[in-house]
């Protein structure tokens, strides 16, 4: 069963024209890429296997890397401090477009060029200021705005309906892709349910593992792990220490359910990295950012791991078996 969001934003005529929207995409491509080099540069926190799917899609429209595609990748595994200095160089470069994931990674792009096209992940596109409307983006920049926030009181609920009885959460977020108004936010939706939030920082690898035992020795009784391009390029760590203090906890992304997260409730990073190369696309042919309405999730999935389950000594409720997407056992 799928886990949709009903308030307007996914539609099966949203999914209908994005799938004509590439057909024809793929089709102008092939008529226009003949004897061009093309030059994309990116600024992510993860290293380039992370996104085999944006450059598959990318291959599909067209473009290949190795011969009409050149890839900068100097701006693949940028830690948190070299964001600003990654962007400076690949903008110096000239590429025709630049992608970059996250919002700390956005921030710095959009600071280092006013002219290259940007295409952008990040939490909220129009709260980073990285856009001006999600209608009307303006400037060089278009991208993806991924509703953290709108799902965030969604997590809660999941968290405690999966945790019957706790009342201390903590969220662990990096504040370079985390107002600290949406921590504030968060805070009132914990308290609007009977939860207590306690709320610990973490801006670099070493300070993800210390803000999980800060939580776990501060009584937390379930965690509820912010996304960030910090965290998704660390996860693989994150999974093994949220288990080794054996704390419940859940995640935005769906992918981490096969790597051993508990609970996970959000958008597929494989189908926004597809969703990304799309836009990519239409930019290197040409498309202007300022006149691409900013994409957000059409599909939020509920995926749950029944050995992380089993191994915390919890019963996954039937009300939470009923709306999964998927059950990992």
């Amino acid at each position: 069963m799928k886990s949709t969001v009903s308030d307007g934003y996914f539609s099966r005529r949203g999914l209908i024209s994005g799938a004509v929207t590439a057909a024809l995409t793929t089709r102008a491509a092939s008529a226009q890429l003949a004897g061009r080099v093309y030059r994309l540069g990116f600024v992510v926190q993860p290293p380039k296997s992370n996104f085999a799917a944006l450059f598959d899609e990318l291959q599909h429209a067209g473009f290949i890397e190795g011969q009409n595609l050149v890839v900068d990748l100097r701006g693949f595994g940028v830690a948190a401090d070299r964001l600003d200095e990654v962007a400076v160089a690949v903008v110096k470069s000239e590429p025709n477009a630049i992608y970059a994931g996250g919002t700390a990674a956005g921030r710095a792009a959009h600071r280092a060029t006013s002219s290259i096209p940007l295409v952008i992940l990040a939490d909220d596109m129009v709260g980073a200021h990285l856009t001006a409307s999600l209608s009307h983006p303006g400037g060089n920049v278009t991208g993806i705005s991924i509703l953290a926030t709108e799902l965030d009181g969604k997590r809660l609920e999941l968290l405690a309906e999966m945790v019957p009885g706790i009342n201390r959460v903590a969220a662990v977020w990096d504040p370079g892709t985390t107002a600290a108004d949406q921590i504030e936010r968060l805070t009132a939706m914990a308290r609007a349910r009977g939860l207590a939030l306690l709320a610990f920082r973490a801006v670099d690898a070493t300070g993800i593992t210390a803000a999980i035992d800060a939580a776990k020795a501060a009584g937390a009784q379930a965690l509820d792990i912010l996304a960030s391009a910090l965290f998704h390029a660390n996860r693989a760590s994150i999974i093994a220490h949220v288990g080794k203090v054996r704390l419940p906890a859940i995640y935005q992304w769906p992918e981490y359910g096969q790597e051993g997260a508990l609970l996970c409730y959000g958008p597929s990073v494989t189908s926004f990295y597809r969703q990304v190369a799309r836009l990519i696309v239409k930019v290197l042919n040409g498309s202007k950012p300022a006149e691409m309405p900013v994409e957000q999730p059409m599909q939020i999935d509920l995926v749950l791991n029944r050995k992380a389950a089993n191994e915390l000594g919890l019963t996954i409720p039937a009300t939470i078996m009923a709306r999964a997407t998927e059950v990992i056992e």
